[in-house]
């Protein structure tokens, strides 16, 4: 590889579309099925998917426009719809001033204001333009939709964490978010995708099937193809680490990748960015060529670093934020316990714990009901990316990384 292409680490931001690699096969996949069908990706958190749709914005198919927004801290349909908007304009503005625009009220009184200079932006124009935004985001949602349709303009929406936008708005209006979700599956439904002109891709880092199901609203997304970004597999990864390397100057022997993939665990490519990096750091200081004993020696301290820790606490926070007790504190306990294994914990011993656990509680929940509460919580631990089924009915942590600092800061 010709260093000045080598990429460069990535170690916090997403990777930049022009540097996304192993990953051409998947966006082809990708955009065929958004050829016919609205698509719902999910993904661990820090493996990728939003570099995948920040390629998909910059380099879309040929003839769509893309319009991508996060909307993790959003908890209103009124705020979906004015991110969205504000998005759109953005990215397209003569598009939405001269035909999604054309004859909308709301957007006109919008564009007004615009032109007063003390306005800060489009955004604040668009949510002073109705004071009753969140009363009427049914409408200005519909009309929304309707007016893009009518560009005839193919256009991609990318909705990166929809289930954390839905959290919200449950906890906010359970009422609104049933609402919400029945109102955007008639939406994408209607007309049927293979003759609508617009796409959904919506994402997440939470499991929002799951999310969903505890509120008995899973029907009203079972419309989206699922479709999980995969894995980096042995070959990829260990390409990834020689490239890296060897396009640095940097000797090596063959057991460095292997070393890696096998600390590694589950291979989350920001551990994977950050413990390359710093075996290039070590050969910088050092100088001697690398072996598996320095990657040891990276992964031993890589969990100490206030750049891991950060990342890391993530994955302990969030059982917080989105379990409810008491599978909040049997899951804590479950992730400890196997935590402490060599290879993982049977499915027998995390049911016994789980059952401790609820008897200490004083639940008096029936049998057959605490072995589905069970079942739910090791399913949503596989969901969530926590834990990964290695042999019949034996479950280790998915990555070896999480495995080792979460054995030490809180097992």
């Amino acid at each position: 590889m010709n260093p000045q292409n080598t990429p460069d680490f990535y170690t916090g931001a997403p990777v930049d579309p022009t540097d996304l690699r192993f990953r051409d096969q998947f966006l082809k996949d990708l955009w065929k099925a958004l050829a016919t069908k609205h698509v719902l990706l999910t993904a661990p958190r820090r493996t990728g998917k939003t570099s995948v749709m920040d390629h998909l914005r910059d380099f879309p198919a040929k003839g769509y426009s893309v319009i991508s927004v996060n909307v993790q801290d959003l908890s209103h349909p009124a705020d979906f719809f004015q991110t969205l908007l504000d998005a759109f304009h953005d990215a397209h503005p003569a598009l939405v001033r001269d035909t999604i625009a054309k004859g909308w009220e709301l957007l006109g009184k919008a564009f007004a204001k615009i032109k007063d200079a003390s306005f800060a932006g489009f955004k604040l124009a668009l949510r002073e333009a109705d004071p009753n935004w969140r009363q009427n985001w049914r409408l200005h949602g519909t009309q929304f939709l309707q007016r893009a349709r009518a560009s005839e303009t193919p256009i991609l929406f990318i909705v990166d964490e929809l289930p954390d936008m839905l959290i919200n708005l449950a906890r906010e209006d359970e009422q609104c978010l049933r609402e919400f979700l029945a109102w955007f599956r008639t939406q994408r439904l209607k007309p049927a995708p293979k003759k609508d002109s617009l796409r959904w891709l919506v994402g997440g880092s939470v499991n929002l099937s799951s999310t969903l199901d505890e509120r008995g609203m899973v029907d009203l997304i079972n419309d989206f193809e699922d479709v999980s970004l995969p894995v980096l597999d042995v070959d990829q990864i260990e390409t990834f680490v020689h490239e890296m390397l060897q396009s640095r100057g940097v000797p090596h022997d063959e057991s460095v990748p292997m070393r890696l993939i096998t600390r590694l665990g589950r291979p989350i490519p920001l551990f994977m960015q950050m413990a390359t990096q710093d075996l290039y750091r070590r050969w910088k200081r050092d100088g001697h060529p690398l072996t598996g004993a320095d990657v040891d020696a990276v992964f031993d301290s890589l969990i100490t670093t206030s750049a891991a820790r950060d990342k890391l606490q993530h994955f302990y926070s969030r059982i917080s934020q989105y379990y409810a007790e008491p599978k909040r504190s049997i899951a804590y306990s479950l992730l400890s316990a196997i935590s402490l294994t060599d290879e993982g914990e049977t499915r027998e011993k995390l049911l016994v714990l789980t059952e401790r656990m609820l008897a200490d509680a004083g639940e008096t929940i029936p049998a057959h009901a605490r072995i589905q509460l069970f079942n739910q919580l090791l399913r949503d631990l596989e969901n969530d990316f926590y834990v990964a089924e290695t042999e019949e009915d034996i479950y280790e942590f998915a990555s070896g990384v999480l495995k080792v600092w979460w054995r030490k800061y809180y097992a």
